[in-house]
């Protein structure tokens, strides 16, 4: 068994080269076109994996999930009973940026990529039965349709695209958590979002703003990991 390129020796060789690009590539789509319908499903997932976040905590907390919504806002909602309310609360932000750094880690290698994929969709079928309102619905069978059809394409035909569908859907969810936190907190600073309803549990050392910066810089240090890993794994 070879030892981890910790220091990154002799980097750059081809496939990092083709990571790096092709990641700079989605950052550049995604920013440049973050405020058209075109991206409009993917910031819907981010959103989705935020909530189920939530509902994850909840459960591994021991208390009940009643509903998930998310709606064509981009906007969401977990409704929860019980549990350890102050892991709960900021599960949604950094769990949406921890699943962004597995997939961009899970898109280095096409088996990790298939068990990224059938994860999702998996996720999705169960909040579809559980979804609140008709956006999150549709959300769940289009994307279990969507990869459904880029798996059978992958497997069957030339065009191998899974890898990089789970990289986008990956440095989407890194994107916009850190964004999210950002409009949420710090540019209109959004009463009722869950830092300031952190503070109001633990005020002490800062309030929802300086929980928000403080959860933003995580979101980032989970980005800068997973383009730092993923290296290491391509090496």
């Amino acid at each position: 068994m070879s030892t981890p390129n910790w220091e990154l020796r002799n980097c750059c060789q081809h496939e990092q080269v083709v990571f790096l690009v092709t990641l700079g590539v989605f950052t550049v789509v995604i920013l440049a076109l973050w405020r058209t319908f075109i991206i409009t499903p993917f910031k819907l997932i981010t959103v989705f994996l935020h909530e189920a976040s939530h509902a994850i905590a909840c459960k591994l907390t021991c208390g009940e999930v009643e509903g998930i919504q998310v709606h064509a806002n981009e906007g969401g909602l977990t409704q929860t009973r019980g549990g350890a309310y102050w892991l709960i609360l900021p599960a949604g932000y950094l769990g949406s940026s921890f699943w962004g750094m597995a997939m961009i880690l899970a898109s280095t290698n096409l088996l990790t990529a298939r068990i990224a994929a059938g994860c999702l969709g998996l996720a999705l079928l169960v909040v579809l039965f559980i979804a609140k309102n008709w956006t999150l619905r549709g959300l769940c069978v289009g994307f279990i349709i969507f990869l459904a059809v880029v798996w059978v394409l992958q497997e069957t035909t030339t065009v191998r695209i899974l890898r990089y569908v789970i990289l986008f859907i990956g440095v989407m969810n890194s994107l916009f958590s850190v964004y999210d936190i950002y409009d949420d907190l710090i540019s209109r600073r959004v009463n009722s979002s869950d830092a300031e309803k952190f503070a109001e549990l633990c005020p002490c050392p800062c309030n929802g703003i300086g929980w928000g910066v403080i959860w933003g810089m995580i979101s980032f240090i989970f980005l800068c990991a997973s383009i730092y890993l993923s290296l290491v794994i391509l090496s």
